[in-house]
């Protein structure tokens, strides 16, 4: 498969001129089993990450891993394994929202943007919604924050997935298109923020990956991400 290490790596560096910054740093986070180690593992073409099977989540720290010297995923811990556990990985999510470097008296934000990674069957939108409105939406600007939607391939349960071809079918894609749309409005509901249309694709079968990084790339802020005056 092709690798992605290159992928429009001279429009990030292009915007990363303009922005005075680098690499771009993107927070990757989620309910547990959403795929997110899975999504880091097919962006860098091998397991980077550790994907949990079954309910337990593997991914109890936070973990960096460079595509190439302009851009920088950051794996964090899954929420939905337990209260107690759930206000540990909150905290460190808080904590990496919140690494700072200072420069010319001011303090800026580490990470840059925040991936938030739903998956396709939306069984576990409570956690969700929380991760966002008390982890995400507090403590990033608004139009730092993406949605994605992974586990395309399950989103129908498994019916007009193309095992063949792994891609969807016509049905299938008018229905992730719908439930991109669905989220968009709940997120806004829900927590009050008008956040881009998701993007939706599977790792697992390496479908719309590009259009994953495309999402990020294109929708990147060109400056520092400001927290407070020092």
């Amino acid at each position: 498969m092709t690798s992605f290490k290159y992928y429009r790596k001279n429009d990030i560096e292009k915007k990363l001129e303009k922005a005075r910054f680098r690499p771009l740093d993107v927070m990757v986070t989620g309910v547990t089993g959403a795929g997110k180690s899975t999504t880091l593992n097919t962006i860098f073409k091998k397991n980077v990450a550790t994907v949990g099977n079954g309910v337990d989540p593997e991914t109890m720290d936070l973990d960096s891993y460079s595509l190439n010297d302009v851009f920088r995923l950051w794996d964090t811990p899954g929420l939905g394994d337990g209260v107690a556990n759930d206000e540990i990985h909150k905290r460190k999510l808080v904590d990496l929202l919140y690494k700072t470097y200072s420069l010319d008296g001011n303090i800026y934000g580490w990470i840059d943007s925040a991936i938030v990674v739903l998956e396709g069957l939306n069984r576990d939108m409570g956690s969700t919604y929380t991760l966002l409105n008390e982890v995400i939406v507090p403590n990033i600007q608004a139009d730092r924050i993406l949605v994605v939607i992974n586990q395309a391939d399950m989103a129908m349960k498994g019916r007009h997935w193309n095992k063949e071809t792994n891609r969807p079918d016509e049905v299938l894609v008018d229905f992730l298109e719908k439930q991109a749309l669905s989220i968009q409005n709940r997120v806004k509901e829900t927590t009050g923020v008008t956040i881009r249309k998701p993007v939706y694709y599977s790792a697992e079968y390496g479908y719309n990956i590009e259009k994953l990084l495309d999402f990020i790339i294109d929708n990147m802020i060109v400056e520092r991400r400001p927290l407070v005056r020092a």
